[in-house]
């Protein structure tokens, strides 16, 4: 699992997996998200737009990246 700074306390999801390198674009992680590919802390969410803030953990296609 690897670190990714972000810029203020908090980011969307679909923002995250294209910031971190997770997914190649927007509509992937759309498509990833709305099919429950994507969990956030261990847990499945559906919701692009789910506010992530430092420390949480997500995980794509067994790849896991830490918003730091």
């Amino acid at each position: 699992m690897r670190d990714v700074a972000i810029d203020s306390d908090m980011i969307r999801l679909g923002q995250f997996l294209k910031l971190a390198d997770l997914i190649d674009t927007g509509g992937e992680a759309k498509v990833l998200i709305s099919v429950g590919d994507v969990s956030v802390n261990g847990e499945v969410d559906t919701r692009r737009g789910r506010q992530l803030h430092p420390g949480d953990v997500v995980t794509v296609r067994g790849q896991s990246a830490r918003v730091a």
